[in-house]
C-alpha cells in the first residue's frame, strides 16, 4: 500500500495525507485540528495512525493545525532548519525537538523516502518534495504547490513520476480581471507566486511519460479559478496525447478519495 489523499487544499488551509502500511503522516496542516481530523476521518483514516506532520513553508495556510496535532498525537514536526525560527513562535510548545531537513538532501520518515527541493515561493526556503516507498522503485509521488514558475530544478524532480500534486493556481484571465489590487496580481502571477492553470499544462507537457497515474490539481484560487476551467485545461492536453490518467480537482472543503501511488 502506497497512498495519498489531499484533504484540503486552497487559500484557506492545506494538507497532504500520505500512507503506507506502516506509516502515515501529513505534508503540511493548514487548517484547524480539527478539521484536519475530520477530512482524516471521511477518508477512514484515524489522527491516532499519524506518526509526523511535514512542514513545506511558514505561511499560516500551511501550518495552522501543526502544532496543534504535534501535541495531540504527541508526534513530531519535520522542517527546515532555516523556516523553523520564522513560525516557531506559531507553532507553540511542542512534544518533541523539530526534526529539521535541508533542501536536496533525502530522508525518511519511517519506511517513505523524501526529498525536498527548493520552491520559488516568496517565502524563506519554501520545499516541494518527491515521496517512494522504501524498497520500491516502481511508484513516485511528486508534490509541487506554491511555486511561481517550472524552473529545470522542478522538471527534472517530476520526472517519472507516477503521481503527481500539481498547483493550478489561476486562470490568467479572471486574475487580471479580478478583484485584486494589481500588486497582489503581480505577487501571484510573479516569479515567486502561484501556477497557473496554463502554467500546469505546460509543467505536465514537459515531464509527461506512459507511467504516470494520476494528477490531482491543488491550491486552486476561489477567487480566480473555477475547478472546472482547471479541469478542463488539463483534460485537453491529455486528449490531445490520447492517454488515459486519472485526473482530479482537490477541493478546499472536501477531501479527495485515497488515490494509490
Amino acid at each position: 500500500m502506497f497512498q495519498t489523499s489531499v484533504l484540503a487544499s486552497g487559500s484557506k488551509g492545506n494538507s497532504i495525507l500520505i500512507r503506507t502500511e506502516k506509516t502515515t503522516f501529513l505534508l503540511d496542516a493548514g487548517l484547524s485540528g480539527i478539521k484536519i481530523i475530520n477530512a482524516m476521518n471521511k477518508i477512514g483514516v484515524s489522527g491516532e495512525s499519524l506518526h509526523a506532520v511535514l512542514v513545506s513553508h511558514e505561511h499560516t495556510d500551511h501550518i495552522l493545525g501543526v502544532g496543534i496535532l504535534a501535541r495531540k498525537y504527541r508526534i513530531p514536526i519535520y522542517i527546515s532548519g532555516i523556516t523553523y525560527p520564522i513560525c516557531k513562535g506559531r507553532l507553540g510548545k511542542l512534544p518533541q525537538d523539530a526534526q529539521f531537513f535541508n533542501n536536496g538532501e533525502t530522508f525518511s520518515i519511517g519506511d517513505i523516502s523524501i526529498t525536498p527541493f527548493s520552491s520559488s515561493h516568496d517565502v524563506v526556503d519554501g520545499s516541494n518534495f518527491i515521496f517512494q516507498k522504501l524498497n520500491d522503485s516502481t511508484r513516485k509521488l511528486a508534490i509541487a504547490t506554491d511555486l511561481g514558475f517550472s524552473s529545470n530544478l522542478l522538471i527534472t524532480k517530476l520526472k517519472n513520476s507516477s503521481t503527481i500534486i500539481l498547483e493550478s493556481n489561476h486562470d490568467l484571465e479572471m486574475l487580471l480581471s479580478g478583484p485584486y489590487p494589481w500588486h497582489l496580481k503581480q505577487r501571484i502571477k510573479g516569479r515567486q507566486g502561484h501556477l497557473s492553470n496554463e502554467q500546469a499544462v505546460g509543467v505536465i507537457s514537459q515531464i509527461f511519460h506512459s507511467g504516470i497515474n494520476n494528477i490531482i490539481l491543488a491550491h486552486l484560487s476561489e477567487i480566480n479559478n473555477q475547478p472546472v476551467l482547471a479541469y478542463n485545461s488539463m483534460k485537453n492536453y491529455l486528449e490531445t496525447i490520447r492517454h488515459d490518467i486519472k485526473l482530479v480537482v482537490s477541493s478546499q472543503y472536501e477531501p479527495t478519495d485515497l488515490i494509490d501511488i
